[in-house]
Order: structure tokens, then sequence, then C-alpha cells
């Protein structure tokens, strides 16, 4: 029980150090067989929040009780907004649309990543770069040229230029590459976000509340939910629950495209 209680984390040129695989954290794990319930929630510690010092009180109605002066979440309210936002991802998923995966936060990044990965969508583990939603045709037109420069760069497209403007080309992608490497392929904006850390990421929340996109979170006891669509009130910390929601939000994006896939079949048999 100590242990989950609050753990306080594309290679363009064969001569760049090459960039570190992203890691499978759900490699071993059957969605079709994960289920939400309060047991799996419990085990994985999602229930601890923050000292009650620190709470907020816009978290109160989220709290089951105080123990060891730690703030106690109701998983029985966790399970019924996670049920809520997963019906409500699967449904932008199924109308084609793309949810975004942001998670800076030193313990999320790898396994927002990971998620994000494993279902196919983009996301924002480093630094939320200013204007990602606000000025997105800047945005775009970066990502783009990312995507052609890569493109480009394997066609060997390159070869024609000297060994200095090689390099240097190189370079710019590798720059580019680490600071929107996970939304090169989004190019329109998303129909949802889903922020693993409001506190880490409060631009990106504030950048999707001026656009008009509907956002999911975790929420700790210590964070004001009221800007949030889908609060869901679970341990931002521990790596064990973190792992599991983020599971809960990969197999909602898959069951949205199981529905769009079915969708699309049941059109062409009409038709």
């Amino acid at each position: 029980m100590e242990e989950n209680k609050k753990e306080s984390a594309v290679t363009v040129d064969q001569k760049a150090p090459a960039k570190q695989p992203v890691v499978d954290c759900f490699s071993d794990l059957d969605f079709s067989k994960l289920e939400v319930t309060l047991e799996e929630m419990f085990k994985s510690g999602v229930h601890f929040g923050h000292h009650k010092s620190r709470k907020s009180p816009k978290m109160n109605k989220f709290i089951f009780a105080t123990k060891d002066n730690i703030n106690i979440l109701n998983l029985e309210k966790t399970k019924e907004r996670l049920e809520e936002a997963m019906n409500f991802i699967s449904k932008v998923i199924s109308e084609n649309q793309e949810i975004l995966f942001v998670g800076t936060k030193k313990q999320a990044k790898k396994i927002v990543e990971s998620a994000a990965k494993k279902c196919g969508m983009p996301s924002v583990t480093e630094r939320w770069l200013g204007g990602t939603f606000t000025n997105f045709p800047v945005i775009s037109g970066r990502t783009r040229y990312l995507r052609e420069g890569l493109e480009k760069k394997q066609k060997g497209e390159y070869a024609k230029y000297t060994k200095f403007e090689q390099m240097k080309k190189v370079e710019e992608l590798e720059r580019l590459e680490s600071k929107m490497g996970g939304i090169k392929e989004m190019i329109k904006l998303p129909g949802a976000i889903f922020i693993a850390s409001v506190m880490e990421d409060n631009i990106a929340l504030k950048e999707a509340k001026n656009k008009g996109i509907p956002v999911i979170a975790l929420v700790d006891t210590n964070i004001d939910p009221t800007d949030v669509d889908y609060p869901i009130p679970a341990n931002e910390d521990a790596v064990s629950s973190l792992k599991l929601m983020l599971a809960y939000i990969v197999k909602a994006v898959l069951e949205g495209k199981e529905k769009k896939e079915k969708s699309i079949i049941e059109e062409k048999v009409i038709s």
C-alpha cells in the first residue's frame, strides 16, 4: 500500500545519435478483456490523493475520506466519471476525429507517449508549443515541412546538396522532430484533448478552451477541475495509477475505431 502512495517518467541520419524507441508500456495487456473495476483501481493506487493541506475545495465532491493526512478519492465517483469520459472518447473517434494525448510531467511522459502510439493518436510529451491550437496554421506549416523533409531524406533527395548542407538540413529535421514529432501527422485540430496532468500542462488546457476543444483530464485532489469538460478523479503521480488510467483511455479509442470501421462496412453494404 505504501508503494502506491505517490511516486514523485526518428532518427533522420544514421550518423546522428538514435532517438530512444517508444517503450510499449502496454505490450502485455489485452484491451478486449480490460474492465473498469474498483478493485483494479484500488490495486493500482488510483485513490491516493495529496496531503490534505494541498486540497482544492473544488475537489471535495470527489473525496471519500482523509487518512494519515492524505486525501482519499472516492473510486465510485472515479469509475462514474471515467466511464462517462470513455463513452465520449469512443464517440469522438467513431466520428473520424482524433484525441491529442498530452503529458509532459516526468513520470507520465513515457506512459502517455506509449498510450498514444498504441492507439495511433498524436501526442505531446515534451514542451507544449505555444500556439499549437490557437495558431494552428503556423504549427501545421512546420509539421508539413517536417513530414516532407523526412520523406525527401528517405528518398535520398538530399544527396544533391553538399555534405555541409546535408548536415544542416538533417540537424533542422532533428530539431523539429524533437519538438513536434508527436503531432507531425496531425493535419487538423483534434476532436478532443486528453491531459494527464492539468497543473503541468495548463497552457494546453487554456488553448483547448480558447478553441472550444473538449478537455478530458485526470484530476488529483489538488486540482481545480472547473475548466475540464470530462474530469477523471485519479492519482496522477503514481506510475501504476497512470498506466491503468491511460490503458482505459486507450481502450476507449480502440473501441471508437471499431465503431468507425463497422459503420464504414455497413455503409458499403447498403450502397
